[in-house]
């Protein structure tokens, strides 16, 4: 994207031709008749800046729902952008810990500028620092644009040039992306993220970005480690310091959905716990939320639903009872059958299943491949049916199908 182009947009022309575009067909098979017909009444350069940003705002609002028609974004900055949703969660306790202290948060590497805006808008005052010039502008016409200018401000810049030692707090959010795709070694983010701990450090307080799948060994002693889910999925780590570490080593944030008024609710370990009891399968499955797998928090969700382990390498959990939890999806289980595609195939025809789902762990059978097995292709049998879950594990050696119903959220 022409720098000077997006540099346009905010203006009146920019922002006729934003408006233009976002009633105009952005379809693949559209786009060059689209283009055509804004090139002639806007300049070349101004209607390819448009357009991207059309495109990519239709895009964000998976992420930042309505703010996304008002925000602007580079592809990249888009893609590893935190989620509106996670933002305002952690920007929470930014605002708690700077209410009392006062001071402004310095973000290294602000990208878009998701987490400063989040902060700005429970009045943290931040300074954003990026690299990239481009990145830069998106940001700074972001915090403008959203009306947060009086408490957020972006410049250029190198972050690991700056001193952290005069801001109340650090943010930083190292790239852990190359041109070959997603980097998952924490040495080879961008800075490091051995360099971005140690200016983060200079600071009282600080919390650092990091992709969730960071090994445990490479969280230093003394930094509490949060893993946040959101709808199920895993999106984020974060490595809080300082005086915003809190007593633990470590969390699970479970964040049920986008909504805003969707509260989240935090795990953290139970000191004394022990490792769960094995034990054969009971009534219910209880399947623990991603973030609670990688925070290694399986055994607190056992305790909490009075259950234990099938197999103690698997982050399944059975119970006798039926207990709400946010932190596992819940399923009762109606029948435990030994693995054999034949006779999985004979149970699903004797209860005419027409809709399946499939769910495994610790199982190494290719789903796709048993779906066609057992007759089922990508999409719902034609008639309908019934609808059956099949969770795909083993106990030891011995392979299992558990045929199971989904319990809604809170039963």
């Amino acid at each position: 994207m022409d720098i000077e182009a997006f540099r346009a947009l905010p203006g009146p022309a920019g922002r006729a031709v934003l408006a233009a575009a976002a009633e105009a067909d952005l379809s693949e098979n559209a786009l060059l008749s689209t283009a055509a017909r804004l090139r002639e009444r806007y300049p070349a350069e101004l209607v390819a800046a448009a357009l991207t940003q059309a495109r990519l705002r239709v895009r964000a609002r998976a992420k930042f729902g309505p703010d996304a028609d008002r925000m602007y974004f580079t592809p990249d900055g888009l893609e590893q952008a935190t989620r509106a949703r996670v933002a305002a969660h952690r920007a929470r306790r930014f605002a708690a810990y700077l209410d009392a202290r006062g001071g402004a948060v310095l973000e290294m590497g602000c990208g878009i500028g998701a987490d400063l805006i989040a902060r700005a808008r429970l009045g943290c005052r931040g300074e954003g620092v990026e690299r990239d010039a481009l990145t830069a502008a998106v940001a700074k016409a972001n915090v403008e644009a959203l009306g947060l200018a009086g408490l957020a401000s972006v410049r250029e810049g190198d972050a690991t040039l700056e001193d952290p030692a005069g801001y109340a707090a650090v943010f930083a959010d190292p790239g852990r992306r190359t041109g070959r795709g997603r980097v998952f070694d924490p040495r080879a983010y961008e800075p490091p993220l051995g360099t971005v701990l140690d200016l983060a450090a200079r600071a009282p307080a600080g919390c650092v970005k990091v992709a969730p799948g960071i090994p445990h060994d490479a969280i230093p002693n003394g930094v509490e480690a949060e893993w946040i889910s959101v709808g199920g999925d895993v999106k984020e780590a974060a490595l809080w310091l300082g005086g915003l570490a809190g007593a633990v080593g470590r969390r699970a944030t479970v964040i049920r959905s986008d909504d805003p008024d969707s509260p989240a609710a935090t795990l953290t370990p139970e000191p004394g716990l022990d490792a769960p009891d094995v034990r054969p399968w009971g009534r219910y499955l209880y399947e623990p939320d991603g973030a609670v797998i990688r925070a290694r928090l399986v055994a607190e969700v056992a305790a909490q639903v009075g259950g234990g382990l099938a197999d103690p390498r698997i982050a399944y959990v059975t119970a006798d009872a039926a207990v709400a939890t946010p932190f596992a999806a819940a399923y009762e289980i109606e029948d435990v059958l030994p693995f054999s595609v034949k006779r999985l195939r004979a149970e699903l025809r004797r209860r005419d299943v027409g809709v399946l789902t499939i769910k495994k762990r610790g199982s190494a059978v290719d789903v796709d491949r048993l779906r066609r097995d057992l007759g089922f292709a990508s999409r719902p049998r034609r008639g309908g049916g019934a609808e059956a879950t099949v969770v795909l594990t083993r106990v030891g050696r011995a392979p299992v199908a558990l045929l199971a119903r989904p319990l809604p959220a809170g039963e």
